[in-house]
């Protein structure tokens, strides 16, 4: 007792304390997005991209080093000059808000300009982790930049990717996918949705290989070429499947109120199964240095996943399909998207109260941003609902599965 009165709590230092730690991440986190800001600009701004380029040029496909003068270059032009701007910008935002927190981030900044100007007169290579050389081992990660995610901002697209630690300003400028030049393929093109996205798909520079049971339904464009498939024959794509960066799983079936044993088998065939063995064919085809970062699955698993359709054996099906998907990401062959989908208007629901064209806007808008779980719905308790499905089922598979 008398030890316990004998403690007092100074709660202006608890207060201090609490308000520099605050200022404090605050400030790093400033620091990065200013940096990735600034990287942003420097594929935007000409004088900029004159400089900047320096650091492009020092790395070959593999990011091995071009020359130890191309890295040295790479260094004056663009690390230090880049580390000098971002110090000068965290400086003028301490000193005019005079907090102690943010001088955190200045300290941070300078670390970045000392080991920069090392590097660059002492002539020594010191590669960050996000250009060490060699094979592309994991998938491009989610908010915190891999080298297979930076990879891509050097290889795949220079005007994407442009983030360095935390993939935050990538996914504000919706530039954490770039859809520019990739080959997509894509199922249930004949469709409302399919045709939508086609469309949407084809707007952002992508060419679409459109698979379908229906290729008299499908007008012919440009950037957009018709392949017939039929249930059952998804080894005969295998070869197709090849070339293509990103597979769009998209076709089903609804048989409404339908419990007959014919309906159970025809459900979980083209809803379930059919998917899973395109999934397993395309995941053959991630070979190679490059497939890691450019390869992607994208499968319409829809909100039946967690919410009633009113239709049973489309949900238990889709569900059975979600559930495969969250299976299947545990191995990392490749980036898997699920599209977690409200009622839009369709041959398989007639009384969608979205239509086609806002879901796939929405799917792409989410999926620029590098969103691996999408969900387009009017329902609000899907995007509350979904995550902790989603969380709780991955954590249950990961305990209780091996690869």
């Amino acid at each position: 007792m008398i030890l316990a009165q004998s403690l007092t709590i100074d709660w202006v230092l608890v207060n201090n304390c609490v308000k520099f730690a605050l200022w404090g991440v605050f400030s790093l986190l400033l620091a990065e997005i200013i940096r990735d800001s600034y990287h942003a600009l420097c594929h935007q701004v000409t004088w900029l991209a004159k400089w900047h380029n320096k650091h492009h040029a020092a790395y070959r496909r593999d990011l091995t080093l071009v020359s130890q003068q191309a890295y040295l270059d790479s260094q004056l032009y663009h690390d230090i000059v880049e580390s000098i701007i971002l110090l000068v910008l965290l400086i003028t935002v301490a000193l005019v808000f005079r907090q102690w927190g943010l001088w955190l981030g200045v300290a941070y900044g300078g670390t970045f300009l000392y080991g920069a100007s090392l590097r660059y007169f002492q002539g020594t290579i010191d590669t960050d982790y996000n250009h060490l050389p060699g094979p592309l081992a994991a998938t491009p990660s989610v908010w915190f930049v891999n080298r297979t995610y930076h990879w891509r901002h050097h290889f795949d697209d220079v005007n994407a990717y442009y983030s360095g630690v935390f993939s935050l300003v990538d996914k504000i400028l919706g530039t954490g996918l770039s859809l520019k030049g990739k080959t997509v393929a894509l199922t249930g093109a004949s469709g409302a949705l399919g045709k939508a996205l086609t469309a949407e798909l084809i707007k952002h520079k992508a060419k679409v290989i459109a698979l379908t049971t229906n290729p008299d339904k499908i007008e012919e464009q440009t950037g957009l070429k018709v392949m017939f498939w039929e249930l059952g024959n998804e080894e005969e794509l295998k070869a197709n499947l090849q070339k293509v960066d990103i597979l769009i799983i998209n076709h089903g079936v609804n048989v409404y109120g339908d419990r007959t044993s014919t309906a159970i088998h025809n459900s979980y065939q083209v809803n379930t199964f059919s998917a899973l063995r395109l999934i397993d064919i395309f995941s053959v085809t991630v070979t190679g240095p490059d497939a890691k970062a450019t390869k992607e699955i994208w499968v319409n698993t829809s909100e039946a996943e967690v919410s009633p359709a009113l239709s049973p054996l489309y949900e238990i099906s889709k569900r059975a399909l979600g559930d495969i998907i969250t299976l299947k990401r545990l191995d990392g062959v490749c980036v898997i998207r699920k599209l977690i989908l409200g009622p839009f208007k369709s041959q398989l629901n007639p009384f969608g109260v979205m239509s086609a064209n806002q879901v796939a806007k929405g799917i792409l808008f989410l999926a620029k941003r590098d969103f691996r779980n999408i969900i387009v719905t009017v329902n609000p308790l899907t995007y509350l609902l979904f995550p902790i499905k989603e969380f709780s089922t991955w954590l249950y598979y990961r305990v209780f599965s091996q690869k």
